[in-house]
């Protein structure tokens, strides 16, 4: 998955309103965008979300008074035939499929029915341990957001990955941390696992995401890291890959105008393509760390450089100084570097104004 270029995942997540036709006009919009990767949540909201479950505030201002957290997530719930929709338009479109799974029986769902790799973990469910060791177990690419989570969270998290990848048979606390400090454990999470810092608030201020924790990330546990951007408008995404950004996630809607929780703090079609389009010519001015000088710059360096001249007539024999001796443009001659060493030196022959010494 990972390469130099950021693997930029456009995030439908439940912008459906749970419309299979409305899953599949965002798979064309991300398409349009040039995103590597459309994603969408899968959730059994029996197995996820207990009944007396209260709403995020910014569900409640976004959502239905009446309507409770479990009855959301019930109407907004992707069946298994709905994934099957929506991952054969995704291969007809060109563009991969990605899902986020919130419970067990969506996991096995996403492994054993549909083989898919990478698979995110969403931030609600890092400290899910039988959800993550599963994940583990099935040894393959996972994608780990991190919002609202200390380096101890993620650490923990990390363990059960590890244990999971490990295939260990006594899930436990002491054997989560020592597969996280085994050399096997570690190789695991270094070949497949992914670090996504995220704030999970939507929308997320700019002065909250503190983007320096990218390299805090990457220098504790020495994964490759990205961002999960919950901010508005695009800023903050493309300087994120400016920072070294591995993979980039990004909400998106159709229109924001509609009913539902994750609606306005999307981007809409249009923003979420001038995002993908923004962060590819980054990547190509970030080019590499060789300071060199481009064909370019060869032709414009004679133009827009100095040559020495004479700033006045010049009679063979008289001295050159600093009264009769200029930088002039064009740098097609003798470079003023070497001012000093023409200073004093006898005129060979006769100079008009502005011509180059030689």
């Amino acid at each position: 998955m990972l390469s130099s270029s950021t693997y930029i995942i456009a995030e439908a997540g439940v912008n459906h309103n749970g419309s299979l036709q409305l899953a599949k006009d965002l798979v064309d919009a991300a398409t349009y965008a040039g995103a590597d990767a459309v994603k969408f949540q899968t959730f059994n909201a029996s197995a996820s979300v207990a009944r007396s479950a209260r709403k995020a505030l910014y569900q409640k201002g976004l959502t239905s008074e009446k309507e409770s957290h479990y009855e959301m997530s019930k109407r907004l719930e992707l069946s298994r035939e709905d994934h099957e929709t929506i991952i054969e338009h995704c291969k007809s479109s060109g563009i991969t499929f990605l899902s986020s799974p919130f419970d067990l029986v969506s996991a096995q769902m996403l492994h054993r029915n549909f083989n898919l790799e990478p698979i995110k973990i969403p931030s609600g469910e890092i400290t899910n341990a039988p959800l993550l060791y599963y994940l583990g177990q099935t040894r393959k690419a996972l994608i780990l957001s991190t919002g609202m989570s200390s380096l101890g969270d993620i650490e923990a998290a990390l363990g059960v990955l590890a244990y999971g990848y490990c295939r260990g048979k006594s899930p436990s606390l002491p054997n989560f941390r020592e597969a996280y400090d085994s050399t096997e454990g570690l190789g695991w999470l270094k070949q497949y696992v992914t670090l996504l810092h995220c704030v999970s608030e939507y929308p997320a201020a700019s002065g909250d995401v503190h983007l320096q924790v990218m390299d805090t990330l990457q220098q504790a546990f020495q994964l490759p890291v990205g961002l999960s951007d919950h901010t508005l408008g695009i800023a903050v995404p493309i300087a994120a890959v400016a920072r070294g950004a591995a993979v980039l996630e990004k909400h998106f809607t159709l229109d924001k105008d509609m009913e539902g929780p994750d609606h306005k703090a999307s981007l809409d079609p249009e923003e979420l393509k001038e995002m993908v389009t923004s962060i590819r010519e980054v990547e190509s001015a970030l080019g590499e760390k060789l300071k060199r000088i481009t064909q370019g710059e060869r032709a414009n360096r004679e133009v827009v450089r100095k040559s020495l001249v004479a700033a006045k007539s010049i009679k063979k024999g008289e001295l050159l100084s600093s009264e009769n001796l200029g930088c002039k443009r064009p740098g097609t001659g003798i470079s003023p570097l070497l001012y000093w060493e023409y200073e004093g030196k006898v005129a060979k022959r006769n100079y008009q104004e502005d011509e180059a010494i030689d």
